[in-house]
């Protein structure tokens, strides 16, 4: 067992460098601000200590809490960070919700064009999701053509469309894992899995095709049929 835990500390010890190189590189301040909350929380807590005469127990109190919002902030900068460089990317939009947590199925690349237009979709207790990114234009004649298509199979099921962008009515990459766990639950488990079973049933665009994780390559052919 002490063999095993000091193996993976290394390991967590890397990922987190890793990650904070890769967060530097486009958040510049990201050292400065998760060190500045650090001091300051830190700062309150001891100055509260010393103010009440238990300096040591604040000390502590104000070390730990120093440190869980030191890993916060940093968490979520380097969340930002990571969808800045993701935004604009073909595919940005699977790989962000291959993440979107337990009760979620994600097919990605249910329907596309030539031009890399692509709906990705996802099952939960809220229903079919259909998630485009591309070129809105073409997008809305393909989300509909889709929604019609989910209708034919799975009447009973709502089917909400997102259209992944910074335009009006569309939803930024950094905020698309919130807007599908905001969506309601109308949907029971048993149900989910049922829907899940019925369009895997069908097959898909891409189900001959492998499908990389993260932002698909740009120069990727499209296959005929749309």
């Amino acid at each position: 067992m002490a063999r095993k835990e000091t193996s993976e500390n290394p390991g967590r010890l890397k990922q987190i460098a890793l990650t904070y190189k890769m967060t530097k590189k486009v958040d510049s301040k990201v050292g400065l601000v998760v060190a500045a909350v650090g001091i300051i929380t830190f700062g309150v807590f001891l100055a509260i200590g010393l103010w009440i005469d238990h300096p040591i127990l604040l000390g502590i109190l104000g070390f730990v809490l120093a440190f869980l919002a030191m890993a916060i902030i940093f968490g979520r900068r380097a969340e930002r960070a990571a969808f800045g460089q993701m935004e604009g990317q073909p595919g940005a939009a699977a790989a962000v919700l291959e993440n979107v947590g337990r009760g979620w199925s994600v097919t990605p690349a249910v329907a596309m064009n030539r031009s890399q237009d692509v709906i990705h979709r996802a099952v939960g207790k809220a229903g079919i999701v259909l998630v485009a990114e591309g070129n809105p234009n073409r997008l809305r004649s393909m989300l509909a053509a889709e929604k019609k298509r989910m209708a034919r199979i799975v009447a009973d099921v709502p089917v909400h469309d997102v259209m992944v962008g910074d335009g009006e009515g569309e939803v930024p990459i950094s905020k698309l894992r919130t807007k599908l766990l905001k969506l309601p639950r109308v949907l029971p488990g048993a149900q989910v899995t049922a829907v899940n079973d019925r369009l895997r049933a069908l097959g898909d665009l891409m189900s001959n095709m492998p499908i990389p994780k993260g932002p698909m390559p740009k120069n990727v052919r499209m296959p005929k049929g749309r």
